[in-house]
């Protein structure tokens, strides 16, 4: 690899490769789509029927009905599947990012060399990552969030960024596009541009910022502001400094808990969260909403978008499904945080009750659930 050669032109499977994944994303597409429909049959003509007839009610909680989906044969398939799909997620963006890891740190030895950095890069070996989310493979990714082979070793990071790939060629949404670009950080700009009008945030954070990929998306559209991203993962911090520096982007990452940062009160004026939520835990998020009252200032938002799995607006097989996925494929808190009442838990953590929000909006394909408040009285 040369220096002109950026790393938006490094990140490309070959063609066996990019065959593989291609099948794991119709094989994904195929147990969330039709497999899933099937159930949802399988619950309107059998086991919602068997439930209401014994018990005389229709049933209130997805755990009425779980017993009755755990004794069927189509339901134990498509857990199979879900859980075989998944390994096969990694297995096959791993055989990429290990075909180019190599020169993906060539790129990042060259940036961190240079007197030229933008952006900056904090990192904390004394951090102490908050449990269970410590001791939990989220999404099941191998080695977790926080497994670092040295120093310089981006391999979370590239097996991160490779599977978010993955997903948008299966949908479609890859097409045209370069490979990290902030699709999801745009749509939530979008409705800070429909909702906030006008807003000019000088400083900006971006909380539970992973890879740091989306967080471009703030820069590029209030280029004045000064941008942050935080997360608990050195490895993510780490390839999200590379990945900003290479793109000429002046991010500045920092390895921090969302729920206990270092920056002074009324520090921000913008906070922002994509599907960090429901990747922490009970406690967890009561003091990350508390720490974002004490960081916005007077006249701050916080906006944060999330799965749209709440259960009063999914059917009841989504329910269950969603709750295999808690106990099977590394997502611990989906259900939990689903279940939550965002407006009342911001509200406890200092928001007045008629500045917070909870919606679901489309913008663009897809639905997301949106929620936050605003400082100002």
């Amino acid at each position: 690899m040369t220096r002109n050669t950026t790393l938006h032109q490094v990140y490309e499977p070959t063609h066996d490769e990019h065959a593989r994944q291609a099948f794991v994303g119709a094989l994904k597409a195929q147990v969330n789509g039709p497999v899933e429909d099937e159930l949802a049959w399988l619950y309107e003509n059998r086991i919602g029927p068997d439930y209401k007839a014994k018990h005389g009610r229709e049933p209130d909680h997805r755990d009425d009905v779980i017993p009755a989906f755990e004794k069927e044969y189509l339901y134990q398939s498509w857990g199979s599947m879900v859980y075989t799909s998944q390994d096969l997620l990694w297995e096959t963006v791993g055989d990429t990012v290990d075909r180019l890891r190599p020169a993906f740190e060539a790129r990042a030895r060259e940036i961190l060399e240079s007197d030229k950095r933008l952006g900056s890069l904090e990192l904390d070996p004394d951090l102490d990552i908050p449990k269970p989310i410590a001791d939990v493979e989220i999404h099941r990714q191998p080695g977790g969030y926080f497994f670092e082979n040295g120093e310089d070793d981006l391999t979370m990071g590239l097996l991160y960024m490779g599977t978010v790939e993955l997903y948008r060629t299966a949908k479609g949404l890859g097409t045209g596009s370069r490979p990290g670009e902030p699709g999801k950080g745009r749509k939530i700009v979008e409705f800070i541009d429909k909702h906030f009008p006008g807003l000019k945030p000088d400083r900006i954070l971006d909380m539970g910022c992973g890879i740091g990929t989306e967080t471009a998306a703030y820069k590029q559209r209030w280029p004045h502001a000064e941008v942050h991203g935080i997360d608990l993962s050195a490895p993510f911090m780490r390839f999200a400094h590379i990945w900003a520096e290479d793109q000429g982007l002046p991010l500045h990452f920092h390895q921090m808990d969302a729920a206990k940062t270092s920056f002074p009160d009324g520090h921000f004026d913008l906070i922002v969260s994509h599907i960090m939520f429901h990747e922490t835990w009970f406690d967890i998020q009561d003091r990350i909403m508390a720490e974002a009252h004490r960081l916005l200032s007077p006249s701050g938002h916080f906006v944060n978008a999330d799965v749209p799995y709440q259960p009063s607006v999914i059917p009841m097989v989504k329910q269950v499904t969603n709750a295999w996925q808690v106990k099977n494929n590394g997502e611990p808190y989906w259900t939990g945080f689903a279940d939550r009442d965002m407006r009342t838990d911001l509200g406890n953590a200092g928001f007045a009750h008629d500045r917070t929000f909870a919606e679901y909006e489309a913008l663009g394909p897809g639905v997301y659930y949106y929620f936050g408040a605003s400082k100002a009285a």
